[in-house]
């Protein structure tokens, strides 16, 4: 069975004095299996990204089901959904998200703290995450005094500290230098290849190469998509920005007719 189902969902947003409706997303449907590595990628207001606010339990869809690990997270009674995210979902943002009150240890600890982990617990599961992500050495820093790269590397492992069942990414490398970028690619890569589900919404074709599939989203619906097989990266690239230049062909002749 897959581990996330999106299942008819449709978005519709009322304008504030309710005279005109917007259709955000329109019958989306895809699964990801456990232990995909999965992008989304599409153009901006193609729904993207309110797609994953729907997966994350942020916002609801107007219709549809959103299954994680086949319950329906539109059925999670509101006081829950703090306890379910934090429970099986890892976030990894572009901008970061981290406390600069609190050092990076304690920004890592912070999903645990809320669950009432107990100290030893943390400790026992920071050590392994910290040392692969080359953050040991910089645990007692607070988020103002490390580069963008080291703060996004504290975010990967606030967001896997929790073992979640499923990472949810929203452009990650956004705020990176290519450096930087190339180094959080190459980890997702690896967390993934030891099984861990990633699901990741991105504008760049560098960081949607390294994934083992992309779903294209265009008017709100999912409507292409490209599997890896035994792509290289290199052919993954070419592959994703082939397809991009087809879909601005397409919307170009739109335009014209």
């Amino acid at each position: 069975m897959a581990l996330l189902e999106v299942k008819n969902v449709k978005k519709i947003y009322t304008t504030r004095f309710g005279g005109m409706k917007v259709r955000a997303l329109n019958n989306v449907n895809f699964s990801v299996e456990e232990g995909e590595y999965v992008a989304i990628m599409g153009e901006s207001g193609s729904g993207k990204t309110t797609l994953l606010n729907i997966l994350a339990s942020l916002d609801k869809a107007t219709s549809g089901q959103v299954l994680l690990d086949g319950k329906d997270i539109s059925a999670i009674k509101p006081r829950e959904l703090c306890a379910f995210r934090r429970n099986h979902l890892g976030f990894v943002f572009q901008d970061f998200n981290l406390l600069d009150t609190l050092s990076l240890r304690d920004n890592i600890f912070l999903p645990l703290v809320l669950a009432g982990e107990d100290y030893g617990e943390m400790e026992k599961r920071l050590q392994p995450l910290a040392l692969k992500l080359s953050i040991w050495d910089l645990l007692e820093k607070y988020p103002y005094e490390v580069s963008g790269g080291q703060k996004q590397r504290a975010a990967v492992c606030r967001a896997l500290i929790t073992r979640p069942e499923l990472i949810l990414a929203d452009e990650p490398t956004g705020a990176l230098d290519s450096k930087a970028s190339s180094r959080l690619l190459r980890l997702f890569a690896d967390v993934n290849k030891e099984g861990q589900t990633i699901l990741m919404v991105t504008h760049s074709i560098q960081a949607a190469s390294h994934a083992g599939r992309i779903l294209f989203i265009k008017d709100g619906s999912v409507f292409h998509q490209i599997y890896r097989g035994n792509q290289s990266d290199e052919e993954m690239y070419k592959m994703i920005s082939d397809t991009l230049t087809v879909i601005q062909m397409n919307r170009d002749e739109g335009k014209e007719a």
